[in-house]
This record gives structure tokens, C-alpha cells and sequence, in this order.
């Protein structure tokens, strides 16, 4: 994971110091319906926090975070070098979100 996250290029490195990134098994419960994940359903990361176009003066500080679950990536990237690159990919779309890129703008950048 840390060769995935050095890799990330600016911007999206710059804002790697603003959040933490954790690694679970798979989503909660709550996580799962928040996402409105089926059974059998699975995510490879998820942002939580405030993003930087939402902050306010006035907020308190909630701590942002990016969780990247493992499960689902190692059963669908076995091969540790496409491992690796799907990481990369999941946090800068999770970052992307931190920064308040929405789907459709990720997905023209390729960050999908």
C-alpha cells in the first residue's frame, strides 16, 4: 500500500495530509447501507468527512477519512502489482471526492 500511495501525484498528494487512510476488512453494516450496497455487493474504498468545498467557518472539524477494504480488492486484483494499481486508483477517486470532484467529473479523468 505505501508504494501505491507514493506514487499519487499532486493534487491529490497534497491532500493525502488531510486525511487518513485505513484499511478493513469490509464495509460495516452502516457503511453498507449508507452506500446502498446489495448482498454480495462490494466497494474497494469509501471517503468520509467534510470536502474541502463544503468546509465552513463555523463547522467543527470532522475528521476525514478514506477506508480501503481488503477483501474485495485482493479477491479481484490476486496479482500483487494489479493490486497495487487499483489501490493507487481507489484513493485518488476517494481523494478526488475529498476535494469536491463528483462521479462524473472522476470519471473523465479516468479516476473511476
Amino acid at each position: 500500500m505505501a508504494r501505491a500511495l507514493d506514487s499519487i501525484p499532486e493534487p491529490f498528494a497534497g491532500a493525502l495530509d488531510e486525511v487518513v487512510v485505513v484499511v478493513e476488512d469490509e464495509p460495516s453494516p452502516t457503511q453498507r447501507r449508507e452506500l446502498g450496497l446489495r448482498p454480495g455487493e462490494d466497494v474497494y474504498g469509501l471517503f468520509e468527512g467534510v470536502s474541502r468545498t463544503e468546509w465552513a467557518a463555523d463547522w467543527t472539524m470532522v475528521p476525514n477519512k478514506i477506508t480501503l477494504f481488503q477483501i474485495a480488492l485482493e479477491e479481484d486484483f490476486p496479482d500483487p502489482a494489479e493490486l497495487e494499481h487499483e489501490v493507487r486508483v481507489t484513493v485518488l477517486h476517494e481523494l478526488g471526492h475529498y476535494l469536491g470532484i463528483d462521479e462524473d467529473r472522476l470519471h473523465e479523468l479516468g479516476v473511476d
